[in-house]
């Protein structure tokens, strides 16, 4: 009975502390989703703010808003592409940490500009515009080529997916049309060649090449026959052949 009491005890202490774990990361990711809700509600009216200032408000006042909205947009853009580049090519990581870098330049310039813009002095505030303005077109073109690059490389490999798709399309295509293809025409055997009378293979059936051709005449003959060879005294006359 102990053993029972002790077991039942076990599982009651096991069930709430699985309870607590699960309610203490509830909390904790409720409290993580409403922070990222306020930031990004701070982020908009922050925004707003600065575009209607440089809507409304003119010389260094205007442009120092007009710098940290160009700046605020620029790094918020590119670190969005990154972000969700990074989940499908691994070769990202090197450029999030890149911007993460240069991530570090813009927020001090967007502190230093975010000082200047209640700063009273109109005339130092012009003097150190130029400096800001080229601190904050480096730092925008920095992030700038990042996000194009990342997105001309996602371009890329998705222009290679589908031409891979396309190719391996085409041939399914024809495999499934492969009734519309023309069936190749054989061409008719050669006959075979006729057997020899002689019972003698590979002769040749044509007329014989030492027979004279029908339209050659025939060897004219001799102009003069031969003449008889003329009989001298000296010669002995034949001699007739026996009867006997």
């Amino acid at each position: 009975m102990e053993t029972v009491i002790t077991v039942f005890a076990l599982l009651f202490l096991v069930f709430i502390g699985l309870g607590a774990y699960v309610t203490v990361k509830a909390v904790g990711a409720a409290k993580r989703g409403v922070d990222r809700t306020i930031a990004q509600a701070r982020r908009t009216v922050e925004d707003h703010t600065l575009r209607a200032k440089s809507i409304a408000q003119v010389g260094p006042a205007g442009e120092i808003a007009q710098l940290r909205l160009a700046l605020r947009s620029s790094m918020r853009a590119t670190q969005d592409a990154l972000h969700a580049g990074v989940a499908e090519d691994e070769s990202l990581r090197e450029s999030l940490g890149l911007f993460q870098r240069l991530s570090a330049h813009g927020q001090e310039l967007d502190a230093d500009l975010k000082r200047l813009e209640s700063e009273p002095d109109r005339t130092t505030l012009a003097a150190h515009l130029p400096e800001l303005r080229r601190r904050t077109e480096r730092i925008t073109r920095a992030a700038d080529s990042l996000r194009w690059a990342a997105r001309d490389r996602a371009h890329r490999f998705a222009e290679d997916d589908l031409d891979a798709l396309g190719a391996q399309i085409d041939i399914e295509t024809g495999a499934l049309r492969h009734w519309t293809r023309p069936e190749p025409q054989q061409a008719p055997p050669w006959p075979d060649a006729p057997a020899a009378a002689d019972g003698t293979a590979g002769r040749q059936s044509g007329p014989d090449p030492r027979a004279p051709r029908a339209d050659e005449a025939p060897a004219p003959a001799a102009l003069t026959p031969p003449s008889p060879r003329a009989a001298y005294p000296w010669q002995k006359k034949p001699r007739p052949e026996s009867t006997t």
